[in-house]
């Protein structure tokens, strides 16, 4: 039985609507699990919420109604246990790589020794061994975004949220790494909570996709993926199941993009 390690439960969210006296109401009893190794994707319209779940996911907004358990206790705080890739890469300009690599071990209170070792085996999984002492401006978009991978990593948190972490890259960049990303994931076991506005990304990547409505979201469906691993995202229509599963997904979510096309 796979142990469930992050819990939405009938989660509500209204937030107050500058100039007017009622709220506006954004999610509307959100309910899914993402169980111990799982990649979980979830997808949806803009605005619809999807960042809002990673924020109480993190311990950063505790939501109006119901509630998000970790490791069945209840996020009522910042979840120091999870690890957050934003949208940015958000280093520190001023820091090095590996000074903003190892951030979170110094943060712990981890030894010299350990953190350098650590550091070392995490730069090497994302590929940027040989850039120890450079700074964010000398490296490109994509290896920025590595490296806030590998600090995310380096602690090994128990969850990892993401937040359309490719969004902002080129198409060629984009695909290599949803292919590291698919490895390291797979290579580390770890548990990942996924936000992206492309259904094939979701769809390469992910153990299942969970599809949110317009808002105020509800979840329409949760989609079992079905391809076997390892997956070809440089030539998705190679994977057996891949149009099957990508078919299984657009066919909710089209009423939404279609939905949103009459409310224009």
């Amino acid at each position: 039985m796979a142990r469930t390690v992050l819990k939405f439960d009938n989660i509500r969210q209204e937030f107050p609507a500058p100039g007017k006296s009622s709220p506006v109401k954004v999610l509307d009893g959100i309910s899914f699990d993402v169980d111990a190794g799982k990649f979980v994707a979830v997808i949806g319209p803009s605005g619809c919420g999807k960042s809002t779940l990673l924020q109480m996911a993190a311990g950063l907004l505790i939501p109006t109604h119901g509630r998000v358990s970790h490791r069945e206790k209840p996020v009522l705080g910042i979840n120091t246990e999870v690890g957050f890739v934003p949208q940015q890469a958000q280093l520190f300009p001023w820091k090095t790589l590996v000074e903003n690599v190892e951030l979170p071990l110094v943060l712990r209170g981890v030894s010299l020794f350990e953190r350098r070792d650590r550091v070392a085996r995490v730069l090497e999984a994302v590929g940027l061994t040989g850039f120890e002492n450079y700074y964010p401006s000398q490296l490109s978009g994509g290896m920025q975004k590595r490296a806030s991978i590998a600090r995310t990593l380096v602690y090994g948190p128990d969850v990892i949220l993401m937040d359309e972490p490719f969004g902002a890259l080129d198409a060629q960049t984009r695909m290599v790494m949803q292919s590291d990303l698919q490895s390291l994931s797979q290579n580390a076991r770890a548990t990942v909570l996924f936000i992206t506005h492309d259904i094939a990304e979701a769809v390469l990547l992910a153990d299942n996709v969970v599809i949110m409505s317009n808002r105020p979201a509800r979840v329409l469906a949760n989609v079992a993926i079905n391809i076997p691993r390892p997956r070809n995202v440089f030539e998705a229509f190679r994977n057996p199941d891949f149009d099957e599963a990508y078919d299984a997904v657009w066919s909710v979510f089209k009423s939404q993009v279609e939905m949103r096309g009459h409310q224009h």
